[in-house]
């Protein structure tokens, strides 16, 4: 047996399911279903039990997790060590994030980071709030960045970026004329809404707060796609101000400041409490820190 086979074992186990290890693993769901059989034949016994159409772990297979969960964990350990004492980072990080996020605002972060160890390996998932939560708690990303507020105790959360949200509409929009919008303006005109998430938690509360019961013309899963229909007369929305600056200087939209309410869009760097930090890993998190205090806090209507 080796790593490769063993970390297999270790996402089936995890997600109780040969297709989600498939897509955690980059592979074809077959090529997962071998390398369990190759494993099962090795150690001379079934490791899960396949029937009533449910993935579940034999007995043998509980057993063997914990000493696959002791050997990868201490793989881990070795290399770190052996990393550190070169007193040189290097190995692997990897980032979960949104699709704004990895467009928007870690670019600048992972070439500060590169430019200053480009030694270690970065490698990016983009996945939604509750994915990227659930990445960090099974170790398959080192680690999250989301929105806040995060409410779970086993995670450690440090602010890196602080931000509000802004109305957007096309040019020559009769909003694009407002310095900024009343929150009661926007029932005049359809919105284009995220589908879930944060923000849209944010905004459905400001809605029933102010007792309006504004059109929602489209309901979306990408914050690019969102723009791109506003630009397109389709709706008026909201974005983080950072993700629509270039749009916004090139002219292809209008950013509108909200005058009587703010909807704060602030990131943090989330990772397990409980997780053994690299060298690499504590750099990355300097990094990630610096760059909020050099980006400062945004104002509104700046």
């Amino acid at each position: 047996m080796d790593f490769d086979q063993l970390q297999t074992f270790l996402e089936v186990a995890r997600h109780a399911s040969f297709s989600r290890a498939a897509e955690k693993r980059f592979r074809t769901q077959p090529a997962i279903s071998s390398q369990i059989r190759a494993l099962e034949d090795e150690v001379g016994a079934k490791l899960f039990d396949r029937s009533g159409g449910k993935v579940s772990l034999t007995a043998a297979g509980k057993a063997f997790l914990k000493y696959v969960q002791e050997t990868l964990d201490a793989r881990k350990s070795i290399l770190t060590t052996l990393a550190e004492m070169e007193h040189i980072p290097r190995g692997a990080i990897t980032v979960g994030a949104n699709e704004g996020t990895c467009l928007h605002i870690l670019p600048e972060v992972f070439a500060d980071f590169k430019k200053q160890y480009p030694n270690v390996s970065v490698n990016i998932k983009s996945a939604d709030y509750a994915a990227i939560l659930e990445s960090v708690i099974d170790n398959s990303v080192d680690f999250g960045v989301v929105s806040l507020p995060v409410k779970d105790n086993r995670l450690t959360v440090i602010l890196i970026h602080q931000d509000e949200l802004v109305i957007i509409a096309p040019p020559n929009h009769p909003l694009e004329k407002m310095k900024a919008a009343m929150v009661g303006d926007l029932a005049r005109f359809p919105l284009v809404l995220p589908k879930a998430g944060h923000t849209r938690d944010a905004l459905d509360n400001l809605f029933r707060e102010r007792g309006l019961k504004p059109h929602y013309s489209m309901e979306l899963n990408s914050s690019e796609l969102l723009k791109r229909f506003v630009a397109a007369g389709v709706g008026v929305g909201f974005i983080a101000r950072s993700n629509v600056q270039n749009d916004v200087r090139g002219g292809v939209l209008a950013a509108i400041p909200m005058a009587d309410a703010q909807l704060r869009r602030d990131l943090a760097l989330v990772f397990r409490k409980d997780k053994t930090l690299s060298r690499a890993a504590l750099a990355f998190i300097e990094i990630a820190k610096n760059h909020k205090s050099s980006n400062g806090r945004v104002k509104p209507g700046r």
